[in-house]
């Protein structure tokens, strides 16, 4: 784990992606480009130098030729061997390197480090921190107060439910996301981690509780104000970032495909940092 500190406005949209899998025919080039498009524009009344990424990993399909899921039809042409598929995330993600807080190692990245960390590569090329699979930003004001912590990592833990409701479905979903990470950091307001491919946010909750004065009953909501400190599990936001792999391809089929796995929205996540105080994160759904 690294821990980072990032001098922020007080004002800013932090855009949490991930699984671009750059190297693959899977990979939505397309709306991977929308993305960096909406990042190097003003972006829900911010201004575009005030907008912040965290990169959280599998940048690259680095699928050796050895893997059982190495699939010849599915690599892009000329940029098949991991070398060729950092240098395309590289240059990708070069217009708006200096809009990145940090990046994460993901789990594909992983598989080749006997040949060198390629995920760390990409990084030192793009002269941006490296963060190792998980990483601790601790968001601060110009004046060195604390906005908030936001603990990130890549993930290995898969988050799915078979309910039959789709609403019921979703909010297992949540819930699993919340209890896979709400051990991780206890003073993290944001949680957020990739893996998944899922693109799913889990709002903070209050609740209801009354006290008395010693002359009357009066209603209060649980909540935490704190910046620092311990903050409860239901008081903080958690977010699976969502991807930019296609699971079915035209004329050809991937091991998702042939896993059964079921479809899903590519996007990515993005934070409404408004007055020093984490507002809002929203889903982005890209893609038809």
């Amino acid at each position: 784990m690294k821990l980072f500190t990032q001098q922020m406005p007080t004002s800013f949209n932090l855009f949490l992606f991930g699984d671009t899998h750059v190297g693959t025919i899977l990979f939505d080039r397309e709306a991977f480009g929308q993305f960096l498009e909406t990042v190097t524009q003003p972006f829900e009344g911010i201004k575009a130098c005030h907008n912040y990424l965290v990169d959280h990993g599998d940048a690259i399909e680095a699928i050796a030729i050895d893997d059982k899921r190495y699939d010849s039809r599915l690599v892009t042409d000329p940029r098949g061997s991991p070398f060729e598929q950092a240098a395309d995330y590289i240059n990708l993600l070069r217009p708006v390197r200096k809009q990145i807080v940090c990046r994460l190692k993901g789990n594909h990245e992983h598989t080749l480090l006997k040949f060198g960390n390629l995920a760390e590569y990409i990084s030192k090329e793009l002269g941006v921190p490296y963060g190792t699979y998980t990483s601790k930003i601790t968001y601060t004001d110009h004046t060195g107060g604390l906005i908030f912590k936001h603990h990130a990592m890549h993930g290995k833990k898969a988050i799915r439910s078979n309910a039959d409701d789709p609403k019921r479905r979703r909010t297992n979903m949540e819930l699993i996301l919340k209890r896979q990470l709400r051990h991780k950091a206890g003073d993290a307001l944001l949680m957020s981690k990739a893996h998944t491919h899922r693109l799913l946010v889990c709002e903070p909750n209050s609740e209801l509780y009354l006290t008395d004065n010693g002359a009357k009953v009066e209603q209060n909501y649980t909540h935490s104000h704190r910046a620092a400190g311990y903050i409860h599990p239901d008081h903080r936001w958690y977010a699976s970032t969502g991807s930019f792999y296609k699971i079915y391809a035209d004329d050809e089929d991937g091991y998702a495909e042939r896993a059964e796995y079921d479809p899903l929205e590519n996007g990515y996540v993005c934070c409404l940092i408004r007055n020093r105080q984490l507002e809002k994160v929203i889903p982005v759904v890209l893609g038809g």
